[in-house]
């Protein structure tokens, strides 16, 4: 069977220790994550049609995506209007479901939101573990 190619989507502002405990994790060999990131910054360009093409690629070439939601999942992202969604969580969530991605969320906790892309394709789980996200990614549904 193909390893799962798990594509992380995650506010980088506010939750990106846990997209750390991840990489540590990532000695699992029953999971191959994509973590190249994907902001601004490391796709060395500020402009957003760059950023949602090298984004879209990276979803296209995963056949899961994992999205790590805390509290700001849903905030307004001040580039917006030209992201053409509220976020980049959720051009990413729009994105994997065009490509046809298992989609799996882990919220941080019960209090958490999904993002308002993914309505109800996903499957999910409250709490973030090592053994929360293999159960969730062994779990998901497109």
């Amino acid at each position: 069977m193909r390893k799962k190619q798990i594509f992380v989507s995650f506010d980088y502002d506010h939750d990106r220790r846990y997209k750390y405990l991840l990489e540590a994790w990532d000695a699992n060999p029953e999971f191959d994550f994509v973590f190249k990131d994907e902001t601004p910054g490391e796709i060395n360009t500020y402009d957003i049609g760059r950023i949602k093409a090298g984004l879209t690629r990276k979803i296209n070439d995963a056949t899961h995506t994992l999205f790590i939601v805390g509290k700001h999942v849903n905030q307004p992202h001040k580039d917006r209007n030209a992201i053409g969604f509220i976020n980049w969580i959720n051009f990413e969530a729009y994105q994997s479901i065009q490509s046809g991605n298992y989609l799996a969320v882990v919220k941080l906790d019960d209090s958490c939101t999904i993002p308002n892309e993914l309505r109800a394709k996903h499957s999910w789980i409250s709490g973030f573990s090592e053994k929360n996200v293999l159960n969730v990614l062994n779990h998901s549904s497109k």
